[in-house]
């Protein structure tokens, strides 16, 4: 049956046989904005640290920051692109991309910068449920279930922009400072505006209504970005002074729970989730895997800096093989869906990465830290890519942009875990035995994806859904 979402999609746009290949672009390049600008901090926080004399644990919150407005952001606009559909969504979202670039390009503080990065999370965080339901109303409308290349497009894009992130950011750092990172968001969110408006398709009238408002659900909003950010704020920095935020959060989802089990038009439909438990593994394998992939880009990344003692574009290039293999591996395997098997070779090469990473100490040899990089760029190449498709396969097709924004929010919770894990690992400086401590870290959480996924069933019988 196709959505109402699809049939006014299909009511003001051409209908090609085949997939609009004029929405690719738009969707890619939206799609990359998150992960280009989560990785390319990576190499700017000892610089910007020193700009601002701020120690690690003040410039861990232009990561944290991000990540808690993305956390937050993600399912509050997935929601409103299911209502609205994915045009207006995308288009105000990369405009608050731009003017996020020019605020940190500017800023006078780290607190701005913060601020801008804050910015920068939520406008970021309306394109990739954009084109999850673009992808979606695309299958309905052509019968075509199979959407492999485009899902593949989207998944190896953000993977490739997310893993060479530190190498241009280096690159970027070299040439005009740290600034720089935020001042590349001004012509990626131009391109994004230009494209978006000559290519996405608009709502028709009779949907985009008043009456549709009521269904926006503002109280279970609040009371989630209260649940979330009361949390993340505890993991972030966690102190016994601060004992309250860990209750708050407790008490928000309390309350967040009673609501959507209540009202009739939910913001997360916990009676959908609760039925569905493989739906429900994807996303907490989601949450494993990039808790391990993150607190390997921040915490291996700093080590370079202060505990090698390499500048930041050096260290960006010794994460080329990371790009490298990550690229590869997605363009070898994305035809093919293949999701238990993407997910049980990637859960144990990024074990053994892990305990590599016990080899590696302040005297290694380049060449023992370019391998350590290519051996974890494989899983990074590989659980995205398993993630993606286990979610186009397991979510409800009208709740589809819902769906996949909360597949970023578990993406963003794991980084704002690993977030968490290299402040703690690395609390003055980042050293060699802080770093075998979040190897530790690390490898226990690639223990346990890999315990999840071996013994789901769910997995095997992953077929095409019905349109």
């Amino acid at each position: 049956m196709i959505s109402k979402p699809t049939q006014a999609l299909r009511a003001t746009r051409p209908a090609p046989t085949g997939f609009d290949r004029r929405l690719i672009a738009p969707m890619v390049l939206g799609s990359v904005l998150n992960p280009i600008n989560s990785s390319m901090i990576a190499v700017a926080l000892v610089p910007i640290g020193i700009a601002f004399g701020a120690p690690p644990s003040e410039t861990v919150w232009l990561v944290s920051a991000l990540y808690l407005a993305t956390a937050v952001g993600q399912p509050v606009i997935g929601r409103l692109v299911d209502m609205y559909g994915p045009r207006r969504l995308y288009l105000i979202g990369t405009a608050l991309v731009g003017i996020a670039g020019v605020m940190g390009a500017l800023a006078p503080s780290l607190g701005v910068l913060i601020a801008a990065r804050v910015l920068l999370g939520f406008g970021t965080s309306a394109a990739y449920p954009a084109a999850m339901q673009l992808t979606r109303s695309e299958a309905e409308r052509t019968g075509e279930d199979s959407p492999a290349g485009v899902l593949t497009a989207l998944a190896v894009s953000a993977q490739t922009v997310s893993v060479i992130g530190p190498t241009l950011g280096g690159f970027l750092i070299g040439v005009g400072g740290w600034r720089a990172i935020f001042t590349v968001n001004v012509p990626l969110s131009v391109a994004c505006l230009v494209l978006g408006a000559l290519r996405l398709p608009r709502m028709s009238k009779d949907k985009d209504t008043a009456g549709t408002r009521r269904d926006v659900d503002p109280p279970g909003m609040l009371l989630f970005a209260v649940m979330l950010v009361s949390l993340m704020m505890f993991l972030t920095a966690p102190k016994l002074s601060e004992w309250y935020l860990p209750l708050l959060s407790a008490a928000a989802a309390v309350a967040f729970a009673k609501r959507e089990l209540r009202v009739p038009e939910p913001f997360v439909d916990l009676r959908v989730l609760g039925g569905n438990l493989p739906l429900v593994t994807t996303y907490i394998r989601q949450f494993l895997g990039y808790t391990t992939s993150y607190a390997f880009l921040y915490g291996f990344t700093q080590w370079l800096e202060e505990g090698r003692g390499l500048h930041a574009s050096a260290a960006g290039l010794v994460l080329l093989p990371l790009s490298v293999a990550a690229l590869g591996v997605s363009t070898l395997t994305g035809r093919r869906e293949a999701v238990r098997a993407k997910l049980l070779v990637g859960s144990v090469v990024q074990i053994a990465g892990c305990a590599a990473l016990f080899l590696v100490g302040s005297g290694s040899p380049v060449w023992l830290l370019l391998a350590v990089g290519a051996v974890l760029g494989v899983p990074q190449g590989l659980l995205g890519l398993a993630g993606q498709n286990a979610l186009y396969r397991q979510a409800e097709p009208a709740r589809i942009a819902s769906a996949a924004g909360l597949l970023r929010t578990f993406m963003y919770l794991g980084a704002l875990a690993a977030s968490a894990a290299t402040a703690a690992f690395f609390p003055h400086r980042a050293d060699t035995p802080g770093l075998h401590g979040l190897a530790l870290f690390m490898g226990i959480g690639s223990a346990l994806l890999l315990a999840i996924t071996l013994p789901d069933r769910s997995l095997r019988t992953l077929t095409p859904k019905t349109v």
